[in-house]
């Protein structure tokens, strides 16, 4: 069992990497952040992440040249290899070519859906191992709006009889959320859907992870992936306050405790399960967001 101090001294690694992509990154540095011998700090990186620590350098500066690309298609391929510091053009399209089964030229004239590499905080990761209890208060708010959602249509990886997150990993594993991020023109950022029972394919789950996109999208879906269309809807949106990564399992707690006895006709609405409920990704700097549809009273 990991200690608080060592678990934020990886948490310090990986948002200095986060920061420093396109500098160079030594051991020597990384070792000065967690305040660990060198090679204390390597053993320690791949107990919390299972990663190499140079592996999970390169795969996230893979995962950046990507989406790099995606965005800017005018880039010369020998510059963003130069930009995410490898050391010849050769070497980034035979190492990009490798981890994403496309060659950068490639990809970046006609991005198509790939498995992005997503690292996970390992405040996050491991806090429910922790056996010390963290004291945490839960009179917070939690702050609620509408907004409107157009037809549309969405890219969902379904589980088998998950119906929550944990137990839809263990089912799918926990790379699909790579894969919906790199899909290209998608409306929103990925998210875990509970679908109503009418969009749920017997012997599947009601927990899926998706991502939203245009009524009119036709490029690839990902193999094992279904399509589904959503009609127009109102959502209404609940985000909780910004918080330590440490607490992600109490603030998810919260906001859904406060959907749980939530009266939506105070907003002159009313719940409505034809469409699907949904969460993103807990990010403390954003609070916890999920979000339920409802429909006019």
């Amino acid at each position: 069992m990991k200690s608080i101090e060592q678990l934020n001294a990886i948490q310090k690694i990986q948002d200095y990497i986060e920061n420093h992509l396109n500098d160079e990154i030594t051991l020597k540095t990384l070792s000065r952040v967690a305040g660990y011998s060198p090679s204390h700090t390597e053993r320690l990186f791949k107990e919390l992440t299972d990663q190499n620590l140079f592996d999970y350098i390169r795969l996230l500066r893979l995962t950046d040249a990507a989406k790099t690309m995606r965005e800017k298609k005018s880039l010369k391929i020998i510059d963003v290899s130069l930009n995410y510091l490898f050391d010849s053009h050769e070497g980034f399209t035979r190492a990009f070519s490798k981890e994403f089964g496309v060659s950068p030229k490639k990809y970046q004239k006609n991005p198509i859906p790939v498995r992005y590499f997503i690292p996970y905080s390992v405040l996050s990761r491991h806090v429910l191992k922790l056996k010390e209890e963290v004291e945490y208060m839960k009179s917070k708010t939690v702050f609620v709006q509408v907004v409107e959602r157009p037809k549309r249509k969405a890219i969902i990886k379904r589980g088998i009889q998950a119906k929550s997150y944990f137990p839809y990993c263990e089912e799918v594993g926990c790379d699909v959320w790579g894969i919906l991020a790199s899909i290209p023109d998608a409306l929103y950022e990925p998210v875990g859907f509970w679908l109503p029972k009418h969009l749920i394919k017997p012997n599947t789950s009601e927990y899926v992870q998706g991502v939203e996109v245009n009524l009119d999208y036709n490029q690839a879906i990902p193999e094992g992936f279904d399509v589904i269309e959503l009609d127009a809807c109102h959502m209404m949106i609940f985000q909780g306050e910004p918080y330590d990564d440490v607490h992600f399992m109490q603030e998810i707690g919260i906001v859904q405790d406060h959907i749980k006895v939530f009266d939506p006709k105070l907003y002159g609405y009313d719940w409505d399960d034809k469409y699907p409920s949904f969460q993103l990704e807990p990010q403390g700097h954003r609070g916890y967001i999920e979000a339920k549809p409802v429909k006019k009273i």
